[in-house]
């Protein structure tokens, strides 16, 4: 191993789960791959409770999935709304999400903690949708950090349009599963 070399991937399941070819038009669609991305997370055993998708605004295609690899990959930062942008960026070749004129949009299964949250800022998505609270992730002993809501008024005055409860219940379904599950809550 290069010692002056970090591999970050997702887990080879991806592609059974995810329709690369779909044109999502509703939140609710694109809402649930994220979901479901959390979910099969949790059942396969390949990281925490948490999912994300980047989607193209206007065409409606998917350009990039995230799950939470934490602790598979040894790695605090691999949660899934950063492995989502990541993958988005190295896509598209471009450390912003709208240099090249397109807007696209982050999808995550629960409101992002701190750190995801100021990716999602930097990322240059244009528009935020969560699912599950940070208070959800909370309840079941997970640390989010200092965000607060002037955190998203703050989103929203840089142009990032933030939606939030859609299909709650169902995400908050998964973090409630991994905690029955005897998932690790590796920061509480």
């Amino acid at each position: 191993m290069n010692k002056h070399q970090v591999m970050l991937d997702l887990p080879g399941w991806i592609d059974e789960v995810v329709d690369w070819t779909k044109s999502y038009t509703s939140d609710d669609e694109k809402m649930a791959v994220a979901v479901e991305l959390s979910r099969q997370n949790v059942l396969r055993g390949t990281g925490g409770p948490f999912g994300s998708a980047i989607f193209d605004i206007a065409s409606g295609k998917l350009v990039s999935v995230g799950v939470n690899r934490v602790m598979p990959l040894h790695n605090s930062t691999a949660h899934g709304e950063m492995m989502a942008i990541m993958l988005a960026e190295h896509k598209v070749q471009s450390f912003s999400l709208s240099a090249d004129g397109v807007k696209r949009e982050l999808f995550t299964s629960c409101e992002p903690c701190a750190m995801c949250l100021g990716g999602t800022l930097w990322s240059g998505v244009k528009r935020l949708v969560c699912a599950a609270t940070a208070e959800d992730a909370r309840a079941i002993g997970f640390d989010e950090g200092p965000v607060f809501d002037s955190s998203y008024a703050y989103l929203q005055q840089a142009g990032v349009e933030v939606v939030r409860l859609v299909q709650r219940d169902a995400a908050n379904d998964v973090l409630q599963q991994y905690l029955g599950g005897g998932g690790t809550i590796y920061n509480g």
